[in-house]
C-alpha cells in the first residue's frame, strides 16, 4: 500500500513538472533559437567567437578579482589574514588586462591548457590499458589514448587551428542543443494545447 501511495506520488509530481515546462514552453523555445544562432556563429564565425568568449572571461576574472580585494579589505579591517585574497585578487585582474590587451595570447593558453589535459588524460588510458588483464575492451582504450596524446600534440604545434576545431565543436554541439529544445518545445506546446483541449471538451 505505501509502494503504491509512493508510486502514485511520485507520478503526480512527474505530472506538475511537465505541466510547469509545458506552460512555459516558449522559453525552451527562445533558449533553442539562442543555441542555435550561437552555434551557427560558432561554425561559420570562429574568430568572432573565440573574442567574445575571451572577452566573457576577462570581464568575470576582472570582477572576481576586484571582489577578492574588497574581501581582503573587510577581512584585514576584521584582523584577519587578507594577503593571499589580495594577491588572487591582483591576478585576476592582471588576467583580466592581459585577456583585453592580448586576446591571442588567452586563447593560446586556453588551447595549451586543452593540450595538456588530453596528452594527461591519453597518457593514463593508455597505462590502464597495459595493466588490464582482460582482452575484450582493451583495444579501444588503446586507441583512444593514442588519439588523445595525438590531439594534444597536434594543439601544441598548431594551437590557433586548434583554437578554431574547438570553436567548431562548441558550435556544433550548441546547435544540436539548441535544435533539440526547440523540437522540445514544440511538443511541450502539442501537450498543452491537448490538456486545454481536454478540459474545454469536458461536461
Amino acid at each position: 500500500m505505501a509502494q503504491a501511495n509512493l508510486t502514485a506520488g511520485s507520478s503526480q509530481v512527474y505530472e506538475a513538472m511537465i505541466t510547469v515546462l509545458a506552460q512555459n514552453w516558449w522559453a525552451i523555445g527562445i533558449r533553442g533559437v539562442l543555441g542555435i544562432l550561437f552555434g551557427l556563429i560558432a561554425l561559420f564565425l570562429p574568430g568572432a567567437t573565440m573574442l567574445s568568449l575571451v572577452l566573457v572571461f576577462a570581464a568575470y576574472a576582472f570582477v572576481d578579482g576586484v571582489l577578492a580585494i574588497v574581501s581582503a579589505v573587510r577581512a584585514a579591517r576584521e584582523g584577519e589574514r587578507w594577503g593571499y585574497l589580495i594577491l588572487e585578487g591582483l591576478v585576476g585582474i592582471a588576467a583580466a588586462a592581459v585577456a583585453v590587451l592580448w586576446p591571442a595570447i588567452t586563447v593560446v593558453v586556453f588551447v595549451f591548457v586543452v593540450a595538456f589535459w588530453a596528452i594527461f588524460t591519453g597518457i593514463l588510458e593508455l597505462a590502464a590499458a597495459f595493466r588490464l588483464e582482460f582482452i575484450d575492451g582493451r583495444g579501444w582504450l588503446i586507441f583512444g589514448g593514442i588519439v588523445s596524446v595525438l590531439y594534444g600534440g597536434l594543439l601544441i604545434v598548431a594551437p590557433m587551428v586548434g583554437a578554431v576545431v574547438l570553436t567548431w565543436w562548441l558550435g556544433a554541439y550548441a546547435l544540436v542543443f539548441g535544435v533539440t529544445l526547440v523540437v522540445l518545445a514544440f511538443k511541450l506546446r502539442a501537450r498543452l494545447d491537448k490538456h486545454r483541449h481536454g478540459s474545454t471538451a469536458r461536461p
